[in-house]
């Protein structure tokens, strides 16, 4: 098929990198324009703009979609079907109305649950059990379009956003590859979704990062997993933060935030309910070591406490 590609970061490119292997021709990749980033701020290519070069594919960036002129390329394309995925710019209609048989976005979870822009953090806070990919029909709503294809994943007890979004980035450009014939042949019929399940997943905010000691060890556990890469839990130890990358829940009592053991088998620290075993963790400007690499240069003992509640003595 012919196709238009839209998406910015390493999740969308693994479909383009599927579905060029799998021979469709790709007319045109639209990505976001190119960043500043490392510690020269230089502009820096997205890993969709990155593959696409590699491969000889033409690209587009613009800032918005709103123009005429900026949406002349993607008309003169004229792609079949666009394919979208995490994209990061808001398709106006007369986007949507281009393509022959139009839009069609690989959305990181179970739709209707979870539309939105961090369906990934969202299923893990909430101690979702399973997650996976949908196909959907784009329309001018966010994520309310019709189903085209669903498939399922179950979510472990020590997935990590990073962990799952690889898997899910995986499953999206199988399922991407295996949709698009059906969808030539006229064999799909979309589902409407049921907007009375509907749930939103909200862009994380640096500040729900921050742990709160009063919450179940079960809570902070999911918070740990669920901002892993980005934007990483953290707590304060005399004042400075400390990230925490590697936990489990345990058991033991103390005034939340105390820590009850210190011991190469990792760090013992009382919550609101339960305790949670810290294994690796990270101080501002150091590297991710485990618990015992961190005790053998920090004096840390059993009765400290790490947190706001420290901070109010």
């Amino acid at each position: 098929m012919r196709l238009i590609f839209a998406g910015t970061p390493e999740f969308a490119a693994h479909a383009l990198e599927a579905l060029h292997a799998a021979g469709h021709d790709i007319a045109l990749v639209l990505t976001q324009p190119d960043r500043p980033a490392g510690r020269g701020m230089k502009l820096k290519p997205g890993p969709v703009k990155a593959l696409a070069s590699r491969l000889g594919l033409p690209v587009h960036q613009p800032e918005s979609l709103r123009s005429e002129a900026a949406r002349r390329p993607i008309a003169d394309a004229r792609g079949e079907v666009m394919v979208v995925a995490a994209y990061g710019l808001i398709l106006p209609q007369a986007v949507l109305d281009l393509p022959r048989l139009g839009c069609v976005n690989i959305h990181a979870s179970l739709l209707p649950r979870w539309r939105g822009a961090a369906p990934i953090q969202r299923a893990i806070l909430a101690g979702d059990r399973e997650t996976g990919i949908t196909l959907m029909q784009m329309e001018a709503g966010l994520d309310t379009g019709p189903i085209l294809a669903m498939a399922r994943l179950p979510i472990g007890p020590e997935e990590t956003a990073g962990s799952l979004h690889d898997r899910l980035a995986v499953l999206g450009a199988r399922e991407i590859v295996a949709l698009l014939p059906r969808l030539a042949a006229g064999e799909v019929t979309p589902q409407p979704q049921d907007d009375r399940l509907a749930v939103y997943a909200e862009k994380i905010g640096k500040a729900e990062a921050r742990i709160d000691w009063l919450q179940p060890a079960a809570q902070i556990d999911r918070q740990v997993r669920a901002f892993d890469p980005h934007p990483g839990a953290w707590t304060r130890l005399a004042g400075e933060v400390l990230k925490l990358w590697r936990v489990r829940p345990d058991s033991g009592q103390g005034r939340p935030g105390e820590v009850l053991q210190a011991t190469r088998a990792g760090i013992a620290v009382a919550c609101g309910e339960g305790a949670l075993r810290i294994l690796e963790l990270q101080q501002a400007g150091g590297r991710r070591v485990d618990a015992g690499a961190f005790l053998a240069g920090h004096g840390l003992a059993p009765g400290s406490v790490l947190g706001e509640q420290a901070d109010r003595g």
